[in-house]
């Protein structure tokens, strides 16, 4: 008995319609029964025709329609339930077939969208640099197969280049070696990937593939926690050399003190920090001189471990010797190759721990001296192996500060501590990495930045050595003097001084304080945050007997920058038996007489004592009417200083002093922002109140006023890093149970801290906390780049430093440069530290860094102003280059007879004319030429007197981008020309009179004025004057200018070949398909005006433009960069997408407003970039609503544009050819997007064949009631746009013939501009609307349904996902730059 196997049958999914029908045919055709779906069979009419049948005709029907039940079976098993629906009412095979068809492929028209998506996927198509190569190729193939399927004519050649075109660079020798030896039209995509494949597979076994011929193997492990670790050394030690024996070179004999070298290694090895690991080749010299290797005859088998291939050894290699080996991940600890330290001098030391040695061998800086480091981690640990294979400890890692001659500071990077190395070694390899260039000539070393700058000249010694000695020593690293206990109290009391804290811990004044030492050091927070005058001799006061018998007061502000809170002022009160503080913060000083009552109340019920006297100023908030009155109410004498003494009121001015100089040394020393004075402050008074003071012996403040000894062991550094526990209630299982915060104080009414959490931006009151002294918050750099929030040095070293991460500082030098700062996280250090620590310096460090005040100029300043344009004649007139300037600009207008000099009429007043200076540069940002510019001041001028009408037409941006994308459909090129000096040709109806200008008044003239026979720049007719002026001079040469567009012209000849010129004011830029004619204009422009001919258009009104034989690309990267730079985004983090999707932004928002001028500025700068960028469209849109009053989250919507642009910096436009150049429009809406005025937003796009030329993102003016009326007037608005176009088109001789395409994803909205009749759905929408229908039936555009993935407009009305975001940008044709 025959097993009838069932056959497995597809399933048809969303995507898979063409694989599904290919495999469905299959299974059809196998069964007998496809030519039955695909023809159909003939069904009688009726029973009686049935009957009339002959019996072999019965017999075929019978036969039939069993075939076609089964066919109709099989197509109702491969497809799922929601697909079944759709074809469950099908009689026959051949009737559910066609509707799957129709169905998943669509008619016509969608199958050219889908066709539109298809081809910018094909384009964008690029292979992965982990990808294999037979993987890329089936996605090509994959994406090609369904532009077949969809009637793209797509042969193997196009789709062979393709591949060849987008693989990875390490393809680019077969690549090339294919195309130069291979015919492409003949050849297979089966052969290209055989031939690709043979490539990867030899690649991958080269890199595989490991040396065994090392020469001197070292093995370095460095660990921690039990993990694999180590790090890339390289490096030289003493070792004597010897002539002859395997793999060696050098000699016996000693040069100078310069022995042998035993040895040379390389090897790169994995880094700790970056958990990550790395295997690099080692590479090592065989033997030169006596005792040679003998070598083998048969070499074979001997692989070459230089370039890997066989029959020849590495020194026999004809390749150029690898300087880099390759690096693969390791999980597990791993013999690793090491290098070898090698060090030349051998002979008489110089001990100097500021002498550096520049070592070519040393593949990392190295030194054997601790106190160097400002930062040390000694968790690194390891070994590193000398030449001579003995071996040494390396004890950490770290930074060491230096000092340049001019007092700046640099930081030399991730050197290596080696507790038995004698001498500082700086390597000259790591210098050369980082970009430094480096040149040994005539017994000297030279070092240039990538400036070309000198940064040092070493002179050779004696013994062949360049040492140079780097100011180093005398600094102190923050963990070190955090060991340091007196270091540490003096930090942790606020940077108390030494002799204060010496007395607390001597006189036993306060508990739990250690034994306190003076250094002889000095700390340079405390010089920079409490320097004053020397201190006037005063006479003894009045002392008070007890508590509240007198009481200072006084008021602190307004400081320059509001605290966290917003405050601005802080009050103090002053007992004056016990100098005990307490500060209360303000917003305004009206608030001090609530404060008094507050105060008053808590310090007379803690004391049991009444307030007797209060000592003030006389400032307005303590001489007030309510003020006296509260104090004349409760008895107090209130005693005022006299006018401008604030010497009587001496204890509190002195008090407010102390407490700011505490403030200002305990942020400086965390680099703590300005916006956390209050705590500072208030922090101060806490530590002062526990410190002592002269007016009270033997005691604190404290003490005096409880009777109580305070305790300080609890006492900690304010700002340091401090990790506080989260509770159970307020986490989950899963969550972290403590978070990172930074320590600002002491809570007063409970046993705890308190803490602030930088990312959540809330306090944090803890008493469970632990405490990392040593560090502090590493706060990023847009956040420093905020005007005022950082003390000015803070910022300042931050730059110098902040390269700590990447490489090292170069040695300093007569001419010092300051590292570009590099962008950094907001989290805090780790126990390694990376910023700038808290700086201890010595007291003659101090005094020798002191230099007398000189009146030199500080070239360092000067270049920040060198370049820029002069703003006074008097400026320019000392620069040869811009005297040349104003030379050729008057020279240009005696030539153009612009002006005649007269006498000036009685009744007119002349006007009055400056210099205006513009450095031109080009798309690469180079100076192009110097531009000077006499400019009238037309801002004088009088409506009917000096000029009338001053309205001049320029072309529109669409108008630019249509032209564009015409010519790349036509494969023509575009040209551009100049104007010099344009305004100079417009004739001028009015008299106008001007002043002679400045540097040109003639001699024995000097009361006489010009009279103006054409325009000049700056008179508010001088726009019209010349576009008056060529309008007439082209429609005279036979050019038409168009009705819709009045700065385009078109000519034709007598063969039919066109020009189409397009104007913006003094610029023009043409195309066309007759070479000839453009050369004719050329002299014809160039015998009327004075031109400029640019040649093919590249840099057109911002607008970077590449002509290529593909396309035409369009991007304005040199403007998003200077956008950037203007608002200090440079370094900040890239965003995927524009606008996050779900933002929402209201007028009514309640966070702090911004500097309205700013967000004009930057919204403006924005709207222009969307010229080649509609892809930012809807955001800049959506922000442009908010430029009256913005808030703090639209600034940060708009700042999320400048991240995505400095992600997509290399974007724009590329237009290319295409088989169909009908006009095809897209039109969507969104539907109550605007949560102000519930108002949607429209969005239109249009485009020939590729990339879109027109597009519009829009709030509506009325309230849409649905979402069919939202797109119904969307698409109104798409319509008008579209008929302004095929205007346009028809007008350059492109015609378009039948109505245009517009494609609407609402079938309501389609069915609304079809149907004339008015009915309760819309006749309230206004008449305007209605205008689309009458299109509509005049076919003059036709709207078609889309689905809303392939509706390319949705991304101009609202935000979307990542995903869909990309997939609708490539649609719209945009892409980076190849």
């Amino acid at each position: 008995m025959v097993e009838m196997v069932q056959p497995q049958i597809p399933k048809l999914s969303k995507g898979n319609y063409g694989n599904w029908s290919i495999q469905m045919k299959t299974l059809l055709g196998s069964q007998d029964i496809w030519d039955l779906v695909e023809d159909g069979y003939t069904e009688p009419a009726n029973a009686a025709a049935e009957a009339a049948l002959t019996d072999a005709q019965r017999k075929t029907l019978k036969e039939s329609r069993k075939k076609d039940k089964k066919a109709l079976f099989l197509i109702f098993q491969g497809v799922d339930e929601s697909t079944f629906e759709k074809i469950s009412d099908a009689k026959t095979s051949k009737n559910a077939w066609e509707i799957l068809q129709k169905s998943c492929e669509g008619v016509d028209k969608a199958k050219r969208v889908r066709l539109q998506s298809l081809r910018a996927e094909f384009e964008n198509l690029k292979m992965q640099n982990t990808e294999p190569v037979t993987d890329y190729v089936s996605r090509v193939q994959k994406v090609a197969k369904e532009m077949k399927r969809n009637g793209e004519t797509l042969d193997d050649v196009r789709i062979i280049e393709k591949i060849l075109r987008s693989l990875t660079r390490k393809f680019d020798y077969i690549v090339t070696a294919i195309e130069e030896a291979k015919d492409l039209s003949v050849m297979s995509i089966d052969e290209l990937v055989g031939s690709l494949q043979a490539h990867e597979q030899r690649m991958n076994l080269n890199e595989g593939s490991s040396n065994l011929e090392q020469a001197l193997q070292t093995k370095l492990s460095l660990k921690k926690n039990q993990a694999s670790s180590s790090s890339y050394i390289r490096g030289r030690r003493n070792c004597g050399g010897y002539r002859g024996g395997y793999n060696t070179r050098g000699g016996f004999n000693t040069r100078g003190g310069r022995g042998g070298r035993s040895g040379y290694g390389r090897s790169s090895t994995t880094e700790y920090e970056r958990g990550q690991g790395s295997y690099n080749q080692g590479r090592g010299f065989l033997s030169r001189g006596g005792g040679r290797y003998q070598q083998r005859s048969d070499k074979s088998q001997l692989q070459c471990y230089n370039c890997n291939r066989f029959g020849h050894l590495s020194y026999e290699c004809r390749d150029t010797a690898k300087v880099e080996g390759r690096s693969h991940y390791t999980a597990n600890e791993v013999q690793l190759d090491e290098p070898t330290v090698m060090f030349t001098h051998k002979g008489e030391e110089d001990t100097s721990k500021n002498v550096w040695y520049l070592d070519t061998g040393a593949s990392n800086h190295m030194c054997g001296k601790k106190e160097l480091f400002t930062e040390l981690n000694e968790e690194i640990q390891g070994e590193v192996t000398f030449g001579d294979h003995t071996k040494t400890a390396v004890k950490g890692k770290g930074n060491i500060m230096m000092f340049t001659k001019n007092g700046n500071k640099g930081y030399i990077t991730n050197v290596y501590y080696i507790p038995s190395l004698k001498s500082n070694l700086i390597s000259i390899g790591q210098l050369l990495e980082k970009g430094y260039d480096i040149h040994l000539k005539d017994s000297s070393l030279t070092m240039k930045n990538q400036k070309g700058e000198l940064i040092a000249k070493v002179e050779m010694t004696s013994n062949r050595l360049f040492k140079m000695n780097i100011q180093t020593d005398g600094f102190k690293c923050m963990k070190s003097a955090v060991e340091d206990s007196s270091w540490l109290w003096h930090l942790r009391f606020g940077h108390l001084g030494f002799t204060g804290l010496k007395l607390l811990s001597k006189a036993k004044m306060v508990t739990g304080l250690p034994t306190i030492n003076p250094p002889d050091q000095l700390c340079e927070a405390c010089m920079r945050g409490k320097q004053h005058r020397i201190k006037f001799e005063v006479g003894k006061s009045w002392r008070a007997k007890r508590p509240l018998q007198l009481v200072h007061s006084d008021i602190a502000g307004p400081l320059d920058i509001p605290s966290l809170g917003g405050n601005k002022y802080y009050i103090t009160f002053i007992d004056d038996f016990s100098r005990k503080a307490w500060v209360y913060i303000l917003k305004e000083k009206s608030e001090a007489l609530d404060k008094f009552k507050e105060f008053k109340a808590m310090a007379e019920k803690q004391s049991g004592q009444y307030l007797k006297v209060l000592r003030t100023d006389r400032g307005g908030e303590y001489t007030s009417k309510l003020f006296e009155a509260f104090c004349r109410e409760h008895g107090i004498i209130h005693q005022l200083t006299a006018a401008y003494t604030p010497q009587q009121n001496g204890i509190a001015e002195r008090k407010n002093r102390t407490l700011l100089d505490m403030a200002r040394s305990m942020l400086k020393g965390k680099h703590i922002p300005r916006t956390f004075w209050a705590e500072a402050v208030q922090c101060a008074a806490y530590l002062l109140n526990r410190c002592p003071t002269k007016s009270v012996k033997y005691k604190t403040p404290d003490e005096a006023w409880s009777g109580r000894k305070p305790d300080v062991s609890h006492l900690r550094i304010f700002g340091c890093i401090a990790y506080a526990h989260i509770p159970d209630q307020k986490r989950k299982k899963l969550d972290d149970k403590g978070e990172k915060c930074i320590f600002i104080g002491y809570e007063q009414r409970s046993k705890a801290y308190r803490l602030y959490n930088p990312l959540t931006k809330k306090v944090v009151i803890s008493r469970d906390v632990e405490f990392d002294e040593a560090n502090y918050w590493k706060w990023s750099d847009e956040e420093r780049r905020v005007e005022g929030l950082f003390f000015k040095d803070d910022v300042d070293s931050k730059d110098q430093t902040v390269e700590a991460d990447n490489d090292e500082t170069p040695p300093p030098s007569p001419n010092p440069t300051t590292p570009a700062p590099t962008s950094s996280t907001t989290s805090s250090s780790s126990s390694n530290l990376g910023g700038v620590p808290a700086k201890m310096r010595s007291l003659s460090d101090i005094y020798d860094a002191t230099d007398p005040v000189q009146t030199t100029l500080d070239y360092s300043l000067f270049c920040l102003v060198a370049e820029c344009d002069p703003v006074t004649y008097e400026e320019a007139a000392n620069d040869e280059k811009w005297k040349k300037a104003m030379n050729d600009e008057i020279a240009a207008i005696k030539r153009n007879d612009t002006w005649e000099l007269t006498t000036m009429p009685k009744e007119q007043k002349p006007i009055g004319v400056k210099w205006v200076y513009k450095t031109k540069t080009n798309k690469e940002g180079k100076v192009e030429k110097y531009k000077a510019r006499l400019v009238a001041k037309g801002y004088k001028q009088k409506y009917g007197i000096d000029y009338e009408e001053v309205f001049a037409p320029v072309a529109r941006i669409d108008t630019i981008r249509l032209l564009t994308a015409i010519s790349a459909q036509n494969k023509w090129k575009i040209y551009q020309m100049d104007v010099k000096s344009a305004f100079l040709n417009g004739y001028l109806e009015e008299e106008v009179y001007i002043e002679q200008p400045s540097g040109y008044v003639i001699k024995g003239e000097e009361e006489k004025v010009y009279r103006l026979k054409k325009a000049l720049y700056g008179l508010k007719q001088a726009p019209r004057a010349w576009n008056t002026r060529i309008d007439e001079y082209f429609q005279k040469n036979g050019f038409v200018k168009s009705p819709y567009e009045h700065a385009l012209y078109t000519k034709r000849n007598e063969d039919g070949d066109i020009m189409i010129v397009c104007l913006y004011v003094d610029d023009m830029i043409f195309t066309g398909n007759n070479p000839g004619m453009f050369v004719e204009f050329k002299k014809a422009m160039t015998r009327e005006f004075e031109m400029t001919d640019i040649g093919e258009m590249s840099y057109f009104l911002g607008v970077e433009v590449e002509q290529r034989e593909e396309g035409i690309f369009m991007s304005q990267k040199k403007y998003a960069q200077e956008i950037l730079n203007r608002f200090r985004m440079k370094d900040c983090k890239p965003m995927s997408t524009p606008i996050e999707k779900g933002t929402k932004l209201t007028v009514h928002s309640t966070r702090k407003p911004v500097n309205p001028t700013l967000y004009k500025s930057l919204v403006g700068s924005l709207r222009y970039l969307t010229f080649t960028r509609p892809n930012i469209m809807y955001a800049v849109g959506l922000i442009s609503r908010y430029m009256e009053q913005p808030k703090q989250d639209h600034f940060r919507t708009a700042k999320r544009i400048l991240r995505y642009i400095k992600g997509t910096i290399n974007h724009g436009l590329f237009y290319t050819h295409s088989q169909d150049s009908r006009i095809v429009g897209y039109s969507d809406s969104d539907y109550g997007g605007d949560i102000d005025d519930r108002k949607s937003t429209s969005g239109y796009a249009f485009h020939i064949g590729s990339a879109i030329f027109s597009w519009s993102s829009k709030k509506q003016q009325t309230v849409a009631l649905s979402s069919c009326e939202a797109e119904y007037m969307a698409a109104a608005a798409c319509t008008c746009q579209a008929i302004w176009l095929k205007n346009i088109l028809n007008e350059l001789h492109q015609k378009q013939e039948g109505p245009v395409t517009i494609y609407v994803d609402n079938k309501s909205a389609i069915s609304l501009a079809k149907n004339p009749v008015s009915h309760n759905r819309s006749k309230h929408i206004d008449t305007k609307y209605h205008f689309i229908r009458e299109q509509v039936k005049n076919k003059v555009v036709e709207l078609i349904y889309c689905r809303t993935e392939e509706q390319i407009a949705d991304i101009f009305t609202k935000p979307l996902k990542a995903d869909v975001f990309h997939k609708l940008k490539s649609m719209i044709g945009m892409r980076s730059r190849v």
